[in-house]
């Protein structure tokens, strides 16, 4: 037996209308071309679908299993063509980025608390890029955009900038440099610095002050969570450096200091990394405008 989506819809309308003659109606086909279809389905069933000489027609127990079957699958079949109006017109999508910047799940939460009241269709997941080659990731279509501080050229990506930061270093109050205006390379040569768990390489204060020094600090310490780090480094039990949207709140409280990496200090730029024919869709659009704006808000507490 073939049953062919039109015969679901039939039945469903037959059924709803309650004869043939509305059911075409509203089907916008003839009485006629109707009934051929119906009967041409019986025929392929071998039994009949509905008790004639009943007002309103009514179905059979044959009938009613294929209405059955259209209620399951009409429904489901409406939702998925919705999915595919939301997707030609960029309402709806996927949203799975990697973090290769492991302080900053501190602005981006907030900046997708707005994205999803705006695009309440896009699935949007976060995985942190620290585990694996991120980049490679997004060329393979297993993440839509990858949040970093090192472009690269890449056939098919692009890196839209997002905003510029300031590595600041972050002590107690009481700690010896805490009294200076500014810090250096060689002042961590005598420190044990607090770090996120993470390559050197993708670390500022390594990747832009230590290693190009060559300054090795006299001990490191790794810690996940950016409220453990600023605990220790009250507790003077070691220095650490920190995106300046980190530390917003740092300088308003008396148990640290937060002072500039070099007399000119540092900056940083970090950038969103998307596939080139994807940048462009509205959703994606969007994020990174807000990605562009909301940090900064931040960075001027």
């Amino acid at each position: 037996m073939h049953i062919e989506f039109r015969h679901l819809k039939t039945i469903k309308a037959i059924h709803d209308a309650g004869g043939l003659a509305r059911a075409a109606e509203v089907m916008n086909i003839t009485q006629s071309a109707l009934s051929h279809q119906i009967k041409g389905l019986e025929e392929q069933a071998g039994v009949d679908l509905f008790v004639r000489r009943t007002k309103p027609l009514k179905l059979s127990p044959a009938g009613f299993k294929l209405l059955k079957l259209a209620e399951r699958i009409l429904p489901e079949v409406a939702s998925m063509e919705e999915d595919f109006r939301s997707l030609r017109s960029g309402k709806s999508g996927r949203l799975h980025i990697a973090i290769e910047c492991h302080a900053c799940f501190e602005w981006l939460f907030p900046v997708l608390e707005l994205f999803r009241h705006a695009w309440p269709e896009v699935d949007v997941d976060i995985r942190p890029g620290l585990s694996f080659d991120a980049l490679p990731a997004l060329q393979r279509e297993e993440v839509d955009l990858v949040v970093s501080s090192d472009p690269e050229t890449l056939d098919g990506v692009d890196f839209t900038p997002l905003f510029d930061y300031e590595p600041v270093f972050v002590a107690s109050s009481q700690h010896p440099l805490a009294q200076k205006e500014f810090v250096v390379a060689e002042d961590f040569r005598n420190e044990l610095l607090i770090t996120y768990p993470v390559e050197r390489t993708r670390l500022d204060v390594f990747s832009q002050l230590l290693i190009p020094a060559k300054v090795e600090p006299r001990a490191i310490r790794q810690v996940e969570l950016t409220a453990v780090i600023l605990l220790l480094v009250a507790s003077n039990r070691g220095v650490s450096v920190l995106p300046d949207w980190v530390v917003r709140e740092v300088k308003y409280h008396s148990d640290y200091v937060t002072r500039p990496i070099t007399k000119n200090g540092l900056t940083r730029r970090l950038y969103a990394a998307t596939r080139s024919d994807e940048t462009t869709k509205p959703f994606m659009s969007h994020l990174l405008r807000l990605a562009r704006t909301e940090p900064v808000k931040l960075q001027r507490v």
